[in-house]
């Protein structure tokens, strides 16, 4: 009973002063929404690298031409024609604990199919690339090994390229032209959609490597070689056989520079996970300097407060209050002030992290956790920073309290 009546009585004390109530809780209002943001950016950030690097495959390896220690301007792309679609067959023939390994040759060219035309980007792959990708063809088929040796002009494409060049129409078997050269289209791809990155993953023309590097691109080389490892566990190791055997293939000795580099995704995907989890913590920290400033205000505030009401609480210890009963009344109106401002904070919170993702156009992810624990600060802080003025309440001396004017 006595509980519930120092919460009537702490209710009925904030809602006399509605406005002073509501710019008390402005700094824990404006403290929770920030933490709850701030943690929704960064984790929407960190689950973005997540994806982007998840699309390129799991357990994945890119080898790619060039040394990644090589200091001076870069080249352009296409400038570095190291690796050749022979070093990926020899390591998919000699390197163990892997599933398949794809070379890659690129380049965008403008595709046409009658009076209709899209610019677009054209892959030169092998069949493990369905794999390595996670691939999934809705009509037709894939690209084969036969149709590799033979170099036959045949077309994959994706959703985006179809709907542009045939409209509603289904394109296997129709004929497409690639660098004015005429290409059958055996498949069509399942739609992807955008990437994390906003990238169309559906834009795009998958044809036999040895046809793309012969008769579209009139290459010898490969622009990258992606492998995908049998275990997570392998990755280092694979890594390592890799390097050796590119090493004696491209008869590199010691102490010479390798005109390579391996980029393993697993490791790369561990080190921008820490990253943006680092970065998320710094956001939340800095937000949560603003709860901080937000209990100093509820303490002025509830000072302000005891002045006001002193002889108020002389008559309560005429009465017979005890100093932990003036101590329950005022605690309780700083805590109900933390948790009043932590709910209206919680929902500006999470209606800041919707309109940042409209307005950024990237995902932000709203948890549980950063609303439980910056709720949880704002009403610790309520009690925290009401202590002093709650002590304050409690020693007052009754008779002094009655003179008080």
């Amino acid at each position: 009973m006595l509980f519930k009546e120092c919460f009537l009585m702490a209710f009925t004390a904030l809602y006399a002063n509605k406005l002073r109530s509501l710019l008390t809780m402005l700094g824990i209002i404006i403290g929770v929404g920030a933490v709850i943001a701030m943690v929704s950016v960064g984790m929407g950030v960190r689950s973005n690298v997540q994806e982007s690097i998840a699309s390129l495959g799991s357990n994945m390896l890119i080898v790619s031409p060039g040394s990644s220690n090589r200091s001076g301007p870069r080249g352009a792309a296409g400038s570095k024609t190291t690796l050749k679609y022979e070093d990926a067959q020899a390591i998919e023939s000699k390197v163990r604990n892997i599933d398949y390994v794809s070379p890659n040759a690129s380049g965008n060219y403008q595709i046409v199919n009658g009076n209709q035309n899209w610019n677009t980007s054209v892959q030169g792959v092998t069949p493990g690339y369905m794999d390595i990708k996670s691939l999934s063809v809705q009509s037709g088929s894939f690209i084969t090994q036969e149709q590799m040796n033979k170099r036959e002009r045949v077309a994959v494409i994706g959703t985006t390229v179809a709907e542009n060049l045939f409209g509603s129409e289904n394109p296997v078997g129709k004929k497409i032209r690639v660098n004015n050269q005429p290409f059958r289209v055996i498949g069509l791809l399942e739609s992807k959609g955008q990437s994390s990155m906003g990238q169309d993953q559906d834009d795009v023309v998958i044809i036999p490597l040895t046809t793309a590097q012969e008769r579209v691109l009139g290459i010898t080389y490969v622009n990258s070689i992606s492998i995908q490892v049998s275990n997570a566990k392998y990755m280092d190791q694979v890594q390592e056989d890799v390097e050796i055997l590119l090493r004696q293939r491209h008869k590199i000795v010691g102490g010479k520079e390798d005109d390579f580099h391996v980029r393993n995704l697993t490791s790369l995907m561990e080190t921008m996970t820490q990253t943006t989890t680092m970065i998320t913590l710094l956001l939340g920290s800095v937000a949560g300097i603003s709860l901080v400033v937000g209990g100093i205000g509820i303490m002025n505030i509830m000072m302000v407060s005891v002045t006001e009401r002193t002889r108020e609480i002389g008559i309560r210890k005429a009465l017979g209050a005890t100093f932990n009963n003036i101590m329950m009344q005022f605690l309780i109106e700083s805590v109900v002030i933390g948790v009043i401002g932590g709910i209206i904070g919680i929902f500006l919170g999470c209606g800041i992290s919707s309109i940042i993702a409209k307005v950024g156009g990237f995902n932000t992810v709203i948890t549980w956790a950063p609303i439980a624990v910056s709720f949880s600060f704002s009403v610790g802080i309520g009690l925290l920073f009401g202590i002093l003025p709650a002590r304050k309440a409690a020693r007052l001396d009754p008779i002094e309290a009655l003179r008080y004017e």
